[in-house]
């Protein structure tokens, strides 16, 4: 037998386990889009039946289908207090990102530092949104400042925690390669310990995301003439139930397209790290 001849069948072996790694992979993107989807025909089913079951106040819990009537009939009015409402919360999840990544590698750069910080980073996240939310307001005005504060609030703490536990997972000796080759600690720091962070990073990054629609919302509650937070609380004192229920949704879709952008971009940047965990799950 020709080394040829023995090498077809371990080319059409790995052949195969290619596909079957593509077709799993095919099959983990499927299920992430039709699960989701289908537990929420099965909530929204469960309601209607509960809805008609119970005989419960509308006023109460008024049925998926008037939510969604209501939610049709408003599209206009959402539309206009949706702009106010995005606007906070990308230029608060922007100060957050800045914040967070800023106090990480402070912490990371001295111990004095993180000494002194990491306990009123537990502090900051102890606060209740609804106590401090007015002072903010008072202390900066009824303008976009309050709203920035409280989303910086809520979403620098896991970004900064999970940069700082991604720092200290690199490898020791490539810094220690980079210091015998008499690298700066910033140049250390650029080419080892943050692309080393990068995907701890990217994960607190997402839960920031999805923690940035409700700082906004908080600050609307208590320092706005428009945004969504403004529009439930127009509704609720006119007790339009249904209506207030649309406004949840669309901040809901908001909050769920906002972890999918940074999910997109953490796959831009870190193709690499998507296309482990696919090969590590692997075909079922």
């Amino acid at each position: 037998m020709t080394a040829e001849q023995r090498s077809r069948p371990i080319a059409r072996t790995r052949a195969a386990a290619q596909g079957l790694r593509r077709s799993g992979a095919i099959g983990d993107r499927v299920a992430t889009v039709t699960l989701p989807i289908a537990f929420a025909v099965v909530v929204v089913i469960g309601w209607a039946a509960y809805v008609n079951v119970s005989g419960v106040s509308s006023l109460s819990l008024p049925s998926p289908a008037e939510v969604g009537e209501r939610l049709i009939a408003n599209i206009p009015l959402l539309l206009q207090n949706a702009w106010p409402t995005l606007q906070s919360v990308f230029l608060g999840y922007l100060l957050a990102v800045v914040l967070g990544i800023g106090v990480a590698a402070l912490i990371n750069a001295s111990k004095i530092a993180e000494k002194a910080l990491v306990p009123w980073l537990i502090v900051s996240q102890m606060i209740p949104l609804p106590a401090i939310a007015p002072l903010f307001v008072l202390w900066t005005g009824f303008d976009i400042r309050p709203r920035l504060m409280l989303i910086a609030l809520v979403c620098f703490f896991p970004i900064a925690v999970n940069m700082i536990d991604g720092l200290r997972t690199v490898d020791p000796a490539l810094v220690d390669v980079l210091r015998t080759m008499r690298a700066t600690r910033r140049q250390r720091f650029f080419m080892a310990q943050f692309p080393a962070a990068l995907p701890l990073t990217f994960s607190g990054l997402r839960i920031a995301a999805a923690f940035a629609v409700l700082g906004a919302v908080f600050g609307e509650w208590v320092g706005a003439n428009s945004g969504l937070g403004y529009l439930i609380i127009a509704f609720n004192s006119q007790l339009r139930t249904a209506d207030m229920l649309g406004v949840v949704i669309v901040l809901s879709v908001i909050g769920v397209a906002l972890f999918g952008l940074v999910s997109l971009i953490e796959r831009l940047v870190l193709p690499w790290n998507s296309r482990a965990d696919t090969v590590t799950k692997g075909p079922r």
